[in-house]
């Protein structure tokens, strides 16, 4: 395992490295007959803001200044934002933050997790997913998604600092929002008050809500359509895959970011409440909105005056202004406990980082591998066993259409087509292509973040459902 040995070794190297006679990037050093005085400064070159300009050691402890390196790391917390120390680090001074965000969608996932387990026989709703327990080796299908979840599915959480691809990279905790990484790399110790959108595409890309935002539509796995490839031969995938560029969400294209719309209190606190009517409300031409956005420009509101409007209580806006829609199909699951590679040559882009590492060392490196291995994503440890992916079929399309339990309009997505197995280490296959438990019609709703004009196609795909617009008009 090359990628962790050579981070060993490089530590191994740093602490053992001879210790210089004088410290000329320590101030208090000035006579050479004076102790030897180490300062965080003096190997951490990191600009802060002026709300966190203070001593390196009131947050990520250790001591400073110290008579060596090793007295100095003595005690060290390397992420003071993870959520294990975030209370006492963060909550000195933002108790009220640190407290709500403990209970927010974004750090407990709740509703996506709960989804996926109860599709694979759980009976009961877990508050967190760092209640989903880690049974190996798998002996249940519920075992076995707990396992995926774990160590494939949640690489986007606030425990997790995200796959080492240049714009999947992020902080834990507090830092995964409010820290910039660029390149794969932290920039500076500059806490952000307000994140960018590459703080929350850094999470939301790989065909879901955010990724759409930007009119990405994220390529099929198999190397034949992964084009195109750099001059190097190599492949430009910030993301992990190679992306097809649709058409943006039309606030996108107006400036808008995530936050113009997904405020802190939704975030840090409570569930969603935004809704295109918090800010499409008035049907008078003469009355029009304007709206001043997170990079200064004064946008206007356009008024709901055409009639279909009158449906908004009984079909989602998306449904009428979606351009396109995500459609993946036949998400198939795979848990590998044997090294046996061959047949994943060309589907070594795994969007997992993990995956691909291990892929193409084994098939074309000098390395060997005990046994397959990922990395658990709440615990940091690695693993046996790999978890592969493949599809029966990934495309975008116009937006597909069903009723939810309400019995609204929505555009709908088949998102838990998920089909599991697992081999173990001696080529046993234990679950061979476990379906989850879908829906009846094997569709739910999401919201598309793929907003345009609703032009003339608005009738056609309402045409199925006997609805009614104003003065009885029939669609």
């Amino acid at each position: 395992m090359r990628f962790f040995t050579i981070i060993i070794i490089l530590l191994t190297a740093c602490s053992q490295e001879q210790e210089p006679q004088q410290n000329k990037g320590n101030p208090q050093s000035s006579q050479s007959s004076a102790p030897q005085q180490y300062l965080c400064q003096g190997c951490h070159q990191l600009e802060h803001d002026s709300n966190h300009d203070f001593a390196c050691v009131k947050c990520h402890q250790g001591k400073s200044p110290a008579p060596s390196r090793t007295a100095a790391h003595d005690g060290l917390i390397e992420k003071p934002a993870h959520p294990r120390y975030l209370a006492a680090s963060c909550g000195e001074c933002h108790p009220i933050q640190t407290k709500d965000i403990r209970h927010a969608g974004h750090f407990t996932l709740k509703n996506k997790i709960n989804l996926v387990r109860r599709a694979f026989g759980a009976d009961h709703d877990l508050q967190s997913l760092a209640e989903i327990t880690g049974k190996q080796p798998p002996a249940t299908p519920l075992n076995l998604v707990d396992d995926l979840l774990r160590r494939r599915c949640l690489r986007c959480h606030l425990y997790y600092e995200g796959d080492p691809y240049p714009a999947t990279s992020h902080g834990t905790g507090c830092g995964a929002c409010h820290l910039k990484f660029t390149a794969g790399s932290l920039e500076n110790h500059k806490f952000l008050a307000s994140p960018g959108d590459d703080q929350c595409l850094s999470c939301h890309y790989g065909n879901h809500v955010g990724n759409d935002y930007y009119g990405r539509h994220d390529r099929d796995l198999h190397w034949d359509y992964r084009t195109p490839h750099t001059r190097d031969g190599g492949s430009n995938r910030p993301w992990g895959i190679e992306s097809h560029q649709l058409t943006p969400d039309i606030h996108q294209q107006a400036g808008m970011i995530c936050l113009d719309c997904h405020h802190g209190q939704e975030l840090m606190k409570k569930e969603s409440t935004i809704t295109c009517r918090s800010c499409h409300q008035t049907t008078d031409i003469s009355q029009e909105d304007t709206i001043n956005i997170k990079n200064g420009k004064t946008l206007t509101i356009p008024a709901l005056r055409h009639k279909a409007h009158d449906l908004s209580n009984r079909v989602a806006c998306q449904v009428c202004h979606g351009q396109w829609s995500f459609n993946d199909q036949g998400i198939h699951l795979l848990r590998l406990d044997e090294e046996d590679f061959d047949a994943w040559a060309a589907l070594s882009a795994q969007e997992s980082f993990e995956a691909e590492y291990q892929i193409d060392n084994s098939l074309y490196g000098e390395e060997d591998y005990p046994h397959p291995w990922m990395t658990d994503k709440i615990s940091g440890k690695a693993e046996k066993g790999l978890w592969l992916k493949s599809y029966q079929l990934r495309r975008w399309e116009e937006p597909v259409i069903c009723r939810d339990q309400q019995g609204i309009i929505q555009v709908c997505r088949p998102i838990l087509d998920l089909h599991l197995s697992y081999v173990n280490e001696n080529e046993e296959v234990i679950f061979d292509n476990i379906p989850g438990q879908q829906p009846e019609n094997g569709l739910l709703p999401y919201t598309p973040h793929t907003t345009g004009k609703a032009g003339p196609f608005y009738r056609q795909r309402l045409g199925k459902f006997d609805l009614k617009i104003n003065h009885g008009d029939q669609l």
